[in-house]
């Protein structure tokens, strides 16, 4: 093991850029899946099968197809149609597709936005009916029951689940190094072992690194949990 390149300062510092870049890529997908997600899954928990069934194809196809297919498809495929390269120099948003980390952002939150859309619908349709019979006893309408009591309530009880999304985001961001011009851990893992042909330390240290900010993620969701889903915890005997 020579572990002495990999804590040589210049690689330091890129591994520290890579986990900048990762880190941004799983913020930015987050909140655009996110909030994507929240209407989409009102519609797919809609009676109305117009609303419900694009929305069902949508997350069907996504969650059935692998997220490498789906990174390939947005930069391989369709950053790379004529049509839009002829306008991504000055027209809004096709000019986005020329940069190969807004199409990373792209696939993730699409694909973070459809596993979100189906947990979010699930706690929307396990909502207590004691709940909504409490809402409609204070008078309020369908929907002041619905962005009072029901989306919020499914919200909080969606975070175990979505923790673990959010999880595996993190991971699934080291799939951004397999297009050009994106060095994230993975990434500078990989330009670390072609430059010195040590695989077990270059990738070890990316290994690591993502263990650590797992850790520190499933810290931040149980002290979330612990402050917005105490209600459901089991009372201690009096």
């Amino acid at each position: 093991m020579q572990f002495g390149v990999i804590f040589e300062s210049q690689h330091l510092a890129m591994y520290l850029a890579g986990t900048g870049v990762a880190l941004q890529l799983l913020l930015a997908c987050l909140v655009l899946g996110g909030a994507a997600a929240i209407p989409l899954a009102l519609m797919r928990v809609s009676a109305h099968r117009w609303l419900s069934a694009p929305v069902w194809l949508f997350t069907y196809v996504i969650r059935g197809t692998p997220l490498l297919i789906q990174l390939y498809i947005i930069y391989y495929g369709v950053a790379q149609l004529e049509w839009i390269q002829a306008r991504w120099n000055d027209v809004w948003p096709w000019t986005a597709f020329k940069s190969a980390f807004f199409c990373a952002v792209l696939a993730f939150a699409i694909n973070t936005c459809a596993y979100t859309v189906e947990m979010l619908a699930g706690a929307i349709r396990n909502t207590s009916a004691g709940e909504i019979e409490a809402a409609q006893a204070m008078g309020m309408s369908r929907w002041q029951t619905l962005w009072r009591v029901v989306l919020p309530s499914a919200l909080r009880r969606t975070l175990p689940a979505y923790s673990n999304e959010v999880i595996m985001m993190l991971h699934s961001t080291s799939l951004a190094s397999a297009v050009p011009a994106v060095l994230d851990i993975t990434g500078v893992a990989r330009s670390i072992y072609s430059k010195y042909y040590l695989p077990f330390e270059a990738f070890i240290t990316a290994g690591l690194i993502y263990l650590t900010l797992t850790f520190v993620l499933v810290g931040l969701f149980r002290l979330a949990e612990g402050r917005w889903l105490a209600y459901l915890q089991p009372r201690a005997a009096g």
